[in-house]
């Protein structure tokens, strides 16, 4: 898989991927390495989570557009927990002027009846904020975000989350929600929106990944790059093992104590069997990539972090991006 750069016309950069694989992690790294040079991006998580809130190390976020991290060279990243509810009152406000009324539906419960009942249009909004985030524009005239990070609903239910012209044809044929899924669908299914999939080189994310692209390029949606993410350096292959066995079993003893290692002897074996399996983890491996590069997708890779993600951790891996050409 090629590592090439993300369209600088993708302003709305999707991240989904299988559970586990550390989307919310990748969607947060996306947003730094994005936000550059004094560039300004907006991060958005949509599921309610407040997973970025954890990541940045920061108290849980507001229904606002809040500052949470400085990248390199000044670049700004905000970042916005959309929910349903405050959502759908600002949209009757905007098409309805209803004002206090909506506040007196929310009371009586009108406003959570409508985000449960009709999944459709709790998308609408969810994704609309998004879209309105994408095209608002500054009094100058240009816009008020370079990029804006979605952290998205996972690969099993992306496209349908996405596909929000479909969830609510059967419940607006027109007016005003049926024209906002409309205005929606045409940012997501035009060049400046791009779908990316995280995955791990494992046998179940990588299936769910091919699925997923699959799923989305059926559904006439952008699917952008497959980011590899918590890639572990190869050590040894089977060739290497190979050759450490057998008759070479006595001078790996020998090397290991005149390294000052006691009990060289007992060693061996169990060392020989770490190396096997990292052996096997490498040739399993290597049948995933294939896998991924038979999607004919470019790609992202991501290191494993030892001592696991936290905001210096974030950082790096902000930096490993931009090495593969974000930010540009």
């Amino acid at each position: 898989m090629g590592l090439v750069r993300l369209e600088c016309v993708s302003r709305l950069q999707v991240v989904s991927g299988k559970g586990g694989t550390g989307k919310t992690t990748v969607a947060a790294a996306l947003a730094l390495a994005l936000a550059t040079e004094g560039k300004r991006t907006l991060l958005v998580e949509v599921e309610g989570r407040q997973g970025i809130a954890q990541l940045f190390e920061t108290e849980a976020l507001p229904y606002e557009e809040r500052k949470i991290a400085v990248s390199s060279g000044g670049g700004e990243v905000f970042a916005l927990a959309i929910d349903a509810e405050r959502a759908l009152l600002d949209y009757l406000q905007m098409f309805y002027k209803l004002g206090g009324a909506g506040r007196a539906l929310k009371k009586l419960g009108a406003i959570d009846f409508a985000t449960t009942i009709a999944p459709g249009v709790r998308d609408v909004l969810l994704t609309g904020k998004a879209c309105e985030a994408v095209r608002r524009r500054t009094p100058q005239g240009s816009y008020a975000y370079d990029y804006v990070v979605m952290d998205a609903p996972p690969t099993g239910r992306i496209t349908r989350f996405l596909h929000v012209n479909d969830e609510v044809a059967g419940l607006a044929k027109f007016g005003p929600i049926h024209n906002q899924a409309q205005a929606v669908m045409r940012v997501l299914k035009s060049p400046q929106t791009a779908v990316h999939l995280v995955t791990l080189l494992e046998e179940m994310p990588v299936q769910e990944t091919a699925d997923g692209v699959a799923e989305l390029r059926a559904a006439g949606l952008p699917v952008g790059k497959v980011i590899v993410n918590m890639v572990r350096p190869h050590i040894l292959d089977e060739d290497a093992v190979r050759s450490a066995s057998g008759d070479r079993r006595a001078e790996i003893a020998k090397a290991l104590a005149a390294a000052g290692v006691s009990g060289a002897d007992t060693l061996v074996g169990p060392l020989l069997e770490q190396a096997a399996d990292h052996a096997q983890r490498v040739e399993l491996e290597r049948e995933q990539r294939a896998a991924l590069n038979r999607l004919d997708l470019p790609s992202y890779e991501l290191p494993l972090l030892s001592e696991g993600v936290d905001l210096a951790g974030l950082y790096q891996l902000a930096k490993e991006l931009r090495k593969q050409g974000t930010g540009s």
